[in-house]
């Protein structure tokens, strides 16, 4: 919980660098929430208003998190623009995200693994 709350807490921090597992788990929050409020939205009967005030309002931290992410692995966050190429787009943003870092700094800061928990 605490990877979630460090995203959140950085919500429009697009420079600096994340750990892989602070963008897995900020992802998997993500989806947990998603699916309870799915749930919920569809007992209240909101039509998916409750799941998408959720979305807007993790919009910004889920991008500045993936392109914190990006810079992780020595990219620039305009790589995140692949995201608009159908189905090859998702698919080397993926490898991307996966990617593990260097353990030294780059144009981006300093290893985060060495500064964070």
């Amino acid at each position: 919980m605490d990877w979630y709350l460090t995203v959140l807490k950085k919500y429009a921090v697009f420079s600096g660098r994340a750990r892989r597992k602070e963008y897995w788990m900020f992802f998997l929050f993500n989806i947990i929430i998603m699916l309870i409020l799915s749930v919920v939205d569809n007992l209240v009967g909101s039509l998916g208003i409750i799941g998408g005030l959720y979305g807007l309002a993790v919009l910004i931290p889920g991008i500045a998190v993936s392109v914190r992410r990006l810079h992780d692995i020595n990219r620039s966050g305009w790589w995140l623009l692949l995201a608009f190429i159908p189905l090859i787009g998702g698919i080397v943003l993926l490898v991307f995200m996966v990617l593990d870092s260097k353990n030294e700094g780059n144009n981006f800061g300093s290893d985060p693994k060495l500064t964070s928990v």
